[in-house]
């Protein structure tokens, strides 16, 4: 038995006694839990409100203007080279923005959605149902892959940054019967 190991299982070792037993942090107490289950709630009304306001209001005035793209890249190629910086930084990184809380929030709300590929997984259906939903429903707005494309990056980014610590300190991994 090593010591370490010895020194985990609070055991004496070869080497002698041990003064210190690593203690092994628990679940999050029930009430914070509790609490930040609720604020990952409130949040993702919030960011519902906010998704919605930005993608469905209506834009007549742009409606002849705007075309659909299925073609990744097409479109962020199109506002690096043919529009303003502070025009492709305001699309683009609003794009990117506008993914983040989905990352964070979406590993508290759902624990089984932990995990990079099913976050990413589930934020590329939501967003193309939502980019299905303003192009066939909203004047003036259109489907556009590459805003998947930057939703989905921004939320992996969210999800990498915040919502892996919050998703393990609200729902920590459970220790299966054959591993106790």
């Amino acid at each position: 038995m090593t010591w370490s190991y010895a020194r985990w299982r609070g055991e004496k070792s070869r080497e002698g006694p041990t003064k210190a037993v690593v203690r092994r942090s628990g679940p999050v107490r029930p009430a914070l839990r509790a609490l930040a289950m609720v604020a990952a709630f409130v949040g993702t009304v919030l960011f519902s409100a906010v998704l919605a306001r930005l993608t469905l209001e209506p834009s007549a005035a742009s409606a002849a203007l705007v075309h659909s793209n299925v073609r990744p890249g097409h479109s962020i190629h199109a506002y690096l080279e043919g529009t303003s910086t502070i025009e492709a930084v305001r699309q683009l990184g609003g794009n990117l923005l506008l993914g983040v809380p989905f990352g964070v929030l979406l590993p508290v709300l759902l624990p089984p959605a932990r995990g990079l590929l099913r976050v990413a997984a589930v934020t590329v259906i939501m967003m193309t149902l939502v980019e299905l939903t303003q192009g066939a429903l909203v004047t003036g707005r259109v489907f556009d892959i590459d805003d998947v494309i930057l939703n989905t990056a921004g939320a992996l980014i969210g999800y990498l940054l915040i919502g892996l610590r919050l998703g393990r300190a609200v729902h920590p991994r459970r220790r299966h019967w054959w591993n106790r």
